[in-house]
């Protein structure tokens, strides 16, 4: 069980590290293909856009199939699509090549976290769903930073190419350590009224989702000019308090995972309430003055935002049980369209002046989101 959570968490890793590639190695594309960076920026924006669009019709279409094989059909798509990235002559064929694993992006993230559920007893829904979501804090903190180094170091078409050995490796290893999870293992809906109330609880979770992902994401976007402004810490320390932030969200996550299980209710109220006062305390050392203050407060940030994703889609598994592939298909559009949205609206805000609006953005929309967990417990759910 601990190897094949293993491979859920190594393919998670994997296509984190591919979504986000080409951020790092944006000034080596840039100057390889003869574009502007601004053009190269366009790919992770259009890479999410199609995830949005594709998910939902894509899980319903591969319903029937046996889990393993989609799982191992995403990872074939990512592995292609890497190969044709690196040899890609120019920017149009490179955003071509990403279409590919953009499509099935969605699809592995719809499937991944409930088969995790489905190798554990339902006690442990939530430990299998963040041990999937390892793989993910993992890329920011090591994922990223090696392909960004390897982009400049060896070029970023080496860098494909190693991620393309890397998920194929993992893709094998997939074939060979995950059970083939037929649809028809899954228990068939016994009462049409029970699912009708978890689709309700569903459409809820989502829109929940999409508000706190739109709040993370609108200041997430802007996190080096934040740090900047709340510690006025140079280049190398930038860099050291994001790897200390990344390293808070895994420990956090390992922290929460067994508490989100026993006690989902609070878990999910408790990391909410205090990423509002982290937000509180941001916008209030904004321009600063308390730099220990807000520094603690940028790693209490990482630590809640990695904690919540995982949280979230544990509850949206247990409202759906009997179709967690589609709740997760409803859930994982939503995130996209939050990192969509947040992103957008971050850089309304942000005039290049003050992180402030944008900080101010985030605390709102924290405060809204927790308000919407609350009003949802307060109506008789506490899963």
């Amino acid at each position: 069980m601990a190897l094949q959570l293993a491979v859920l968490a190594a393919a998670a890793y994997v296509y984190a590290v591919a979504e986000l590639a080409p951020i790092g190695a944006m000034p080596a594309i840039a100057a390889d293909l003869h574009v502007s960076e601004a053009r190269v920026g366009m790919l992770p924006a259009a890479y999410a856009f199609i995830s949005v669009v594709a998910t939902v019709p894509l899980v319903r279409w591969t319903s029937h199939w046996s889990r393993r094989r989609v799982f191992v059909l995403t990872l074939i798509s990512l592995t292609v699509s890497q190969v044709l990235s690196a040899f890609a002559p120019g920017l149009a064929a490179l955003a071509a090549s990403r279409v590919l694993c953009a499509l099935t992006h969605g699809l592995m993230w719809s499937i991944i976290a409930p088969i995790g559920a489905r190798l554990v007893p339902p006690s442990h829904t939530g430990r299998a769903t963040t041990a999937v979501y390892v793989g993910t804090s993992a890329a920011l903190i090591v994922g990223n930073p090696l392909t960004t180094s390897m982009s400049q170091a060896w070029g970023w078409r080496a860098a494909s190419l190693v991620i393309a050995v890397a998920a194929g490796v993992i893709t094998m290893l997939a074939r060979c350590c995950l059970p083939d999870l037929r649809v028809d293992d899954v228990a068939p809906v016994r009462n049409s009224s029970q699912y009708r109330l978890g689709d309700a609880r569903l459409v809820t979770l989502c829109v929940i989702t999409l508000i706190g992902v739109t709040a993370h994401f609108a200041s997430y976007t802007f996190v080096v000019p934040i740090i900047r402004e709340v510690t006025g810490a140079d280049g190398r320390g930038q860099v050291l308090l994001l790897a200390v932030y990344g390293v808070t969200g895994l420990v956090s996550m390992a922290a929460l995972a067994r508490a989100s299980d026993r006690r989902p209710r609070a878990t999910v109220t408790v990391t909410l309430a205090v990423l509002c006062v982290a937000f509180v305390v941001l916008t209030a050392t904004a321009s600063g003055g308390a730099v220990m203050l807000g520094g603690a407060a940028i790693l209490v940030w990482g630590g809640c935002a990695a904690a919540l994703p995982p949280l979230l889609q544990a509850a949206v598994i247990r409202s759906c049980p009997q179709h967690a592939e589609h709740a997760s298909a409803l859930y994982v559009t939503a995130f996209q369209i939050g990192i969509v949205s947040g992103s957008l609206g971050g850089g309304a805000m942000y005039g290049g002046h003050s992180v402030l609006p944008v900080l101010l953005m985030s605390a709102v929309l924290f405060a809204v989101t927790l308000a919407g967990v609350a009003l949802r417990y307060e109506r008789g759910t506490d899963r």
